[in-house]
């Protein structure tokens, strides 16, 4: 892996943002996943696996549509994000105790990277799940929210170490 600079790309010399000037780098096929974790609690969990549904409707069809949603606006929720021509985007939602597991990934051909795309798209996803239940629990926590791989561009590869995936 390529060591990264330790300057900040959006801000100028005179402490003024600046979006990314990308126009030099070239196009490459570039992928992110991200993942949220949602703790439930065991009710909602154990209502879940029978049902799947609340009152609002079918809560994993409406946070992957969410999810979905959430990446392809990152652009327009995200202050210096560019907007990209996603070639992907697929969220998926795992049951596993009293967590949900979202994990978005995004795809591109462009000339930056879909990192963004991913982490919003399983952020809106998650709030996407917390507002189909919230009339059954308001107690569910929104854990964390992290990138666990990238390929593609200047930067090279990234995969987050397996213990960092465990905490």
């Amino acid at each position: 892996m390529k060591k990264h600079s330790k300057e900040f790309t959006h801000i100028r010399k005179n402490d003024l943002p600046s979006m990314v000037d990308i126009s030099d780098k070239c196009v490459t096929e570039r992928r992110a996943v991200a993942m949220a974790h949602i703790h439930l609690g065991y009710e909602l969990a154990e209502l879940l696996k029978k049902s799947g549904s609340t009152k609002k409707g079918p809560v994993l069809q409406t946070a992957v549509i969410g999810g979905i949603q959430g990446g392809k606006r990152t652009s327009e929720l995200i202050p210096m994000c560019h907007p990209l021509p996603l070639t992907s985007m697929d969220v998926d939602i795992e049951l596993e105790g009293e967590y949900a597991l979202i994990k978005a990934t995004a795809k591109t051909k462009a000339n930056t990277g879909v990192e963004m795309e991913a982490l919003t798209a399983a952020s809106v996803a998650a709030l996407t799940f917390y507002d189909m239940c919230k009339s059954i629990t308001k107690s569910m926590k929104i854990e964390s929210v992290f990138l666990i791989e990238k390929s593609g561009g200047k930067s090279g590869d990234y995969l987050v170490k397996n213990e960092e995936l465990e905490k």
